[in-house]
């Protein structure tokens, strides 16, 4: 006995781009603490734009307390990461933003001067584990 299938092929939805997961950290001045989380809660428009322009979407800040450790976690979208990177730095918001935040902070990455210059400022994290869907 044959038979032949009546279903339909199940239809393919469009893939996301899951893009470039980023993660880095660096530490908060103690003393610094609560302007740090003042100024994150009324995050300038420019300051967002240009990151959405620079293809960084999910964008999230934590804060370990006991070592005082800003934890941050991005998704980048787009195809040039460095230049994408670049761009970044050509907002005259975000460059006032550094000048701000970039004390309220301390890098661990040697000879580092700020967000604008330098070896960078926010120290890389190396994924290890992923859970996927």
């Amino acid at each position: 006995m044959s038979s032949t299938s009546t279903e339909l092929p199940m239809p393919q939805l469009p893939r996301t781009n899951e893009g470039k997961r980023i993660c880095q950290v660096i530490k908060v001045k103690p003393e610094a603490l609560t302007e740090y989380k003042k100024c994150h809660g009324e995050v300038w428009p420019e300051v967002l734009a240009a990151l959405r322009k620079a293809h960084v979407v999910d964008y999230s800040i934590h804060f370990l307390e006991p070592q005082h450790l800003l934890i941050a976690h991005m998704r980048y979208i787009g195809n040039d990461f460095e230049k994408d990177m670049e761009g970044i730095k050509e907002s005259e918001a975000t460059r006032r933003w550094w000048k701000m935040t970039d004390g309220m902070q301390e890098s661990f990455i040697p000879g580092a001067t700020g967000s604008e210059s330098g070896p960078g400022w926010w120290t890389e994290a190396e994924e290890v584990f992923r859970m996927e869907g």
